[in-house]
Order: structure tokens, then sequence, then C-alpha cells
């Protein structure tokens, strides 16, 4: 390294596997966004500490490094759709600190990625129980995966003002995770570690590591806060990888993404039949089937759904789990019930955005629709680039759409089919609203593009959903307005 006065330092391999020097012959994605990562660590301290820059070679070196990922993403294993682009990010509360916990770069095989996410999931929930913290949703967080993100980068995007980064390492039945703690402004590590044990302590660690975080970011937060958002870790360790699997497929938006995440959930559960988060998810995927319209009879699905909340049973301190089984209840139409379920997620975590947009959702079909947009703002705000953001900008237009704004609800429709033609829900509402809105020019343009793609539709189908049970006036002017936009009745 050298400086305007002829300092030099030099950044070398760290013999010890720790993160203070560069990896020359970085071969995977995740070795390569690490040792960028290091390079970057590095840097900061010694123009901290030292006041010297790199010199050319090292430099050079971390030049390679960018042009061979190319700084552009790779598949993750956790959201095989398109990440949602933010509209804007929310503005947060400026009285708590805020954090997001980035994708951990995965350097042992290939098929360790899903355990990688896995470790980053439970670390950003443990995180998201704490009341002090907002705290980023992991499916925004995920939206970063596969690539090098500078932290300021991350901290202005996400608005958050630290970042917590890591690489995980699994082999045969041992397991290194590293992690840092690093302000997004300055780019100062402010803490590290690194956890060796066995593969089975996963779950320890992952409680180590929220525990530390909150306590180098917060000092006032002690390991008893942590210690209440603990969950009980299920019983197989085997079941668990099975659910981690299952992840990438709940969030493909797809239905062969989807039967792949039922066949993996059903595999968990023959191994463990009290893994309650994986009934939750099973319900979740029932439900979907049923809300996409990808099931031929929409009611069975729905009423497996229900079968696997009831098999669930006790998920009382599972945030995750709770929204999962209270979305898959307002499915099938059980909407006091479902906003028990949310209730009680958001209680354990309210920095849960998957359960701020259920509760959302819940507000619309309990004829609240006026409460619902409070609701999807706080869930945009904790997700700004989730995966399922459209499904929150979706129900802001269907609030506005029952509160009667159509002009409103038409824009941001036509928004999310220009960002994700491939999602059908949108054409069906663009179809009815402009409808509904006199401009039956769009609602004919958009009536065809959902036949295009689902020409087993039908109003009758669609209406029968129990979703509309609260709401019947509304659901027959959804339907007046599908028919003249010229879909078929039955």
């Amino acid at each position: 390294m050298r400086t305007a006065r002829g300092k030099t330092a030099r950044l070398g391999p760290d013999r010890g596997g720790g993160p203070s020097g560069v990896d020359a012959n970085p071969r995977r994605p995740g070795s390569r966004n690490a040792a960028r990562r290091q390079f970057e660590s590095c840097r900061a301290l010694l123009r901290k500490h030292l006041d010297v820059e790199p010199e050319a070679q090292t430099n050079a070196l971390a030049a390679s490094l960018q042009t061979r990922s190319g700084n552009r993403p790779i598949a993750s294993t956790h959201d095989t759709a398109q990440p949602a682009q933010p509209v804007a990010t929310p503005a947060r509360p400026h009285d708590q600190p805020s954090v997001a916990v980035m994708p951990f770069d995965n350097l042992g095989g290939a098929d360790d990625e899903y355990f990688a996410d896995g470790v980053v999931e439970e670390i950003t929930a443990a995180l998201s129980r704490v009341r002090n913290f907002f705290v980023i949703a992991r499916q925004s967080a995920f939206t970063y995966k596969g690539r090098f993100a500078d932290v300021r980068e991350v901290g202005r995007e996400l608005g958050v003002n630290y970042v917590v980064e890591g690489t995980v390492r699994r082999g045969g039945d041992r397991l290194r995770i590293s992690v840092q703690l690093v302000d997004a402004d300055t780019r100062t590590q402010l803490w590290s570690e690194r956890y060796e044990g066995a593969t089975e302590d996963v779950f320890e660690f992952q409680d180590r590591i929220a525990a530390q975080v909150a306590g180098a970011i917060h000092p006032a937060i002690r390991g008893a806060e942590i210690e209440l958002a603990r969950r009980k870790p299920p019983a197989s360790l085997r079941a668990y990888d099975l659910v981690m699997r299952a992840y990438p497929n709940i969030w493909g938006r797809r239905k062969d993404a989807n039967d792949l995440a039922i066949e993996l959930l059903r595999k968990a559960i023959a191994i463990d039949p009290a893994y309650g988060r994986a009934h939750a998810l099973l319900a979740w995927c029932y439900a979907s089937n049923a809300v996409f319209l990808w099931a031929e009879h929409p009611e069975s699905e729905l009423e497996k759904a229900l079968a696997a909340v009831e098999a669930a049973g006790s998920i009382g301190d599972d945030p995750t789990a709770l929204a999962a089984a209270g979305w898959a209840l307002s499915m099938c139409g059980e909407q006091e019930r479902a906003a028990t379920f949310i209730e009680r997620a958001l209680a354990l975590d309210p920095n849960n955005a998957w359960a701020w947009a259920r509760r959302g959702w819940i507000a619309i079909y309990k004829n609240e629709a006026a409460l619902a947009l409070d609701r999807f703002h706080r869930a945009m705000t904790l997700s700004p680039m989730d995966p399922f953001a459209f499904a929150v900008r979706l129900g802001t237009g269907y609030a506005l759409a029952k509160t009667g704004s159509l002009s409103q609800a038409v824009t941001i429709a036509r928004e999310i089919i220009a960002a994700h033609p491939d999602i059908v829900i949108p054409y069906r509402y663009l179809a009815a609203w402009s409808a509904m809105d006199g401009d039956l020019e769009t609602a004919r343009w958009a009536a065809q593009k959902l036949l295009t793609v689902q020409p087993d539709f039908t109003i009758e189908r669609f209406r029968s959903l129990p979703v509309f049970h609260n709401t019947p006036a509304w659901a027959n002017q959804v339907a007046e307005g599908l028919k003249l936009a010229g879909l078929p009745e039955r």
C-alpha cells in the first residue's frame, strides 16, 4: 500500500483463514465476493489507522476479482424470480438502529448454497424480533445475492445504518461461520467473529451471532432479549435442510416451483412430523395453488391448506410459521382466525414485512380497505426490494379501487404488469378495474392477455374463491367488470 508520502503496506492472504487478506485465486462466486469484502475491509482500516492507500498490484488484483464476477447477480437459491425494484425507498423511523443482514458467501460446495441462505434467514429473524431495531426483510437483502455490493450503496438503497456480512463453509460434519458488522456510511468494521464447530451447532451459532450483532449496535440490548427471541430448533437437521431447500421454490411464483416446494416440505414432515414451520409453509403452498388458480379444483387445495394449518400444532413462538398459516387461513376465507395468527406474528416480530402485507390483505377481505394502505406501506418500508413487492403494490391498488380511486388502481396494475409481465393475477384486476372505470379497450386487452396464459379462466371459478365471502357486493362489481372485459362467465 502507498500514501502520498510514499508509505506502503501489503495485503496478503491470512494463513489463519480470517478476513485480513485477499485470496489471489478464488474460483467460486462466493469466494470472489468474500475476497472483495476482505480487501475493502482492510483498505478502510489501513486508511483510518495508517493513512495508506493500495499499491498498484493490490488494486489490480481487486479489480480482476470484480472483472471475473462482472458484478452481476447469479441465481439465488432463495429467490428464483427476478427481484423487484423499489418504486421508492420508504422512510424509516430515524430513532431506531437499522440493519440489513446480507446474503452470506458460501465457501463450501455448490450444494450448500441453501444452507448458507438458511443461516442468514435465522439470524435476520432473531434480530428482527429485537424491538429497538429496524431490520430489513431477508427478501430485500437477498436481491444482492451473488454479487459484490459496496456497503455504502447498500445502506443508501435499503436505508440502513449497519450491514452484516459473512461467509459459511460446511465440510462433512464441520461448520465455520465468519461474520462482520460494518457501519454502512463510513465502511468501518465495528465487530467481527468466527464460529467453528459441528454442523449441528448451527442453531446455537445463529443465536450467538444475533446476540453479538445486537450488542455491538446497541450495547443496552442484553443477551436476555435475544434469548426471548429464540425458537426451539427442529428435532432433525435433515428436516431443517429440506425446509431451507423449499424456500426458493416458495418464492418462485410459478406452479412448477410451488409443486417442488410441496414435495420438499412433505419430505421434511415425514422426517419430523411435529415440525410446525414445515406444516405452515405447506399450507401456504396449497393456498397458493388455489389463489393463483394453478389447480383444477381450488376448493380441494384450500381443504389441504386448512388441514396443514391444523397439523402445524404449536407454532406460537415462530413468526414465520404464524404468518404463513395466517395467510393460508385468509385465503380459505377465515379472516378473523387469520387476523389472530398475523397479530401474534407481529407481536413477536414487529419487523415482519410478510405479516404486515398479510395484515393489509386481511383488512381488504374484511371490508376494511381504508385500514390496508398504512399496513402495505409498512410492509414496503421493511422490504423495499421484496420479490413479492408486486403483491404489496397490488394490495395498495386493490385498497384504492375499493375506496373509489379506480384510476389510481388501474395505474398501479399497469405498472406491475410492465415490471412483471409473467405474473397472472394483475391481469385479472386490470381487466376488472379498467372496465369498472369505463376503459373497455384496456380491460379487453388485459382479458386477452389473461386468457393467453390461463385459457381455462372463468369468472365463476374466480368469484367462488373464499376471499370474496365477506364482500359480496364488491365481488359482484368485480365479476361484472370481468364480464364487460370479455372474459367467460363459466
